[in-house]
C-alpha cells in the first residue's frame, strides 16, 4: 500500500479566523521537528463525531513552517461532523494527526505553470505558489470565489503573486472560463487544481478539450465534495438480504467495516481505488467523489469507491467479503 499512517499526538498551538467561514489551526506534533514535506501534502486527523472516532484530511497549507503544521477548515453547513469537531477545538486541545504524505507530483523543470483554486481548494495551491515563486518560474493563480470576503490567504498571495494573482469573484461578475484559459497557456505549461468536484471534472474535460496531454494536468482532491447533496442513503448487500443506512455523516466504507464486511482501503481520498466494490444494481443514482474511475465507469456505476462515493436511494453491492465468512 502506498499510505502507511504513522499517527502521534499533536496541540493546537493558536487558531485564526481567516474569513468568517474558514478557521486556520497551526498544530504542533509531540517530539518531532518540523521537517520539509513535498507540494500537496495533507494529514489525517482524528476527530470525534457523535462520540464515534472518525478521521478527517486537510491539506498543509504553505511550507514547511518550524512553528508547526498549518490547515484551514471551511465550517459548512452540510458538514459530516469534521468541520464542526474542528472549530471546537481551543488552543491547547489535543489531537492525532499522522505525518505528511502527497500524491501530487510537480515538474520543477517546466517553465509554465497554471495554478487554479475553488473556494477552500486554495489550501494546497498557497505552498505550490510560494514554491514556483521562489524558484522564478513564470506562475499564475486563477482563484475562483463567491465574494472575496470567502477568499482565505488572498492579502498573502496577492503579496507574493501581484498581477499573475487573478481573482474571480462571482458577486463581482466575474467567472472562471477554462476553456479560454486552457487555450491561451503556452504549451509545456504544466496546471495544479483544486477545488469542488465539479471543478475538478470541468477543467479535466477543459484541459483535454484544448488538447493538452492529461499527464500535465494535476489536481488535488476535496475527498468529500460530490455532485449531489450529501445525504443519507441505504445499502443492500447481495445475497444476504441485508440492508443497512448510510447516514450523511459517515461514510459507505466506515459502515460496511464496522458492520464485519471487510472492506480494504488505502488512501481514503478517493484517489487509489482500493476500497472499490461492486455495484450489483441501484435504485437511484450513485454520487462518484471519487478520481479514479474514469467518466465511462463512472456512467456505467459498477463499481463505487466506498471511502468517499455515496448515493441518493439505495444501491445493492457485492463486497466479496462475508460479514459470516469463516
Amino acid at each position: 500500500m502506498r499510505f502507511i499512517e504513522t499517527w502521534r499526538q499533536a496541540t493546537v498551538v493558536a487558531t485564526r479566523d481567516l474569513t468568517p467561514n474558514i478557521r486556520e489551526f497551526l498544530l504542533r506534533p509531540d517530539g518531532i521537528a518540523i521537517a520539509s514535506y513535498p507540494v500537496g501534502s495533507h494529514i489525517d486527523v482524528g476527530v470525534s463525531i457523535d462520540d464515534r472516532p472518525q478521521t478527517r484530511c486537510y491539506s498543509l497549507v504553505g511550507e514547511a513552517d518550524r512553528l508547526g503544521y498549518r490547515i484551514a477548515v471551511r465550517r459548512a453547513a452540510d458538514s459530516r461532523g469534521g468541520s464542526r469537531y474542528m472549530w471546537s477545538l481551543a488552543p491547547g486541545a489535543r489531537i492525532n494527526i499522522t505525518q505528511p504524505s502527497s500524491l501530487v507530483q510537480l515538474d520543477w523543470t517546466r517553465q509554465h505553470y497554471c495554478l487554479i483554486a475553488g473556494g477552500i481548494g486554495v489550501t494546497p495551491i498557497v505552498g505550490a505558489a510560494q514554491a514556483l515563486a521562489r524558484r522564478g518560474a513564470d506562475v499564475t493563480l486563477h482563484y475562483a470565489v463567491h465574494s472575496r470576503n470567502d477568499a482565505a490567504y488572498l492579502d498573502a498571495l496577492k503579496a507574493l503573486l501581484d498581477d499573475r494573482l487573478i481573482v474571480l469573484a462571482g458577486d463581482e461578475g466575474r467567472r472562471l472560463d477554462l476553456d479560454a484559459l486552457f487555450a491561451s497557456l503556452p504549451a509545456e505549461t504544466m496546471a495544479l487544481c483544486c477545488g469542488p468536484m465539479r471543478m475538478l471534472e470541468a477543467a479535466r474535460h477543459a484541459w483535454c478539450g484544448a488538447g493538452r496531454a492529461l499527464d500535465d494536468f494535476r489536481y488535488e482532491t476535496f475527498g468529500s465534495s460530490g455532485l449531489l447533496p450529501t445525504q443519507a442513503f441505504r445499502v443492500r448487500l447481495k445475497d444476504e438480504g441485508t440492508e443497512i443506512e448510510i447516514p450523511r455523516d459517515r461514510s459507505l466504507l466506515e459502515v460496511l467495516n464496522e458492520a464485519g464486511h471487510e472492506v480494504m482501503s488505502d488512501c481514503r481520498r478517493g484517489e487509489c481505488g482500493v476500497c472499490a466494490i461492486d455495484v450489483v444494481a441501484f435504485d437511484g443514482e450513485v454520487d462518484h467523489r471519487d478520481v479514479f474511475f474514469s467518466d465511462h465507469q463512472k456512467r456505467e456505476s459498477r463499481k463505487i469507491c466506498a471511502c468517499v462515493s455515496r448515493a441518493r436511494g439505495t444501491i445493492t453491492v457485492d463486497t466479496l467479503h462475508r460479514a459470516d465468512a469463516t
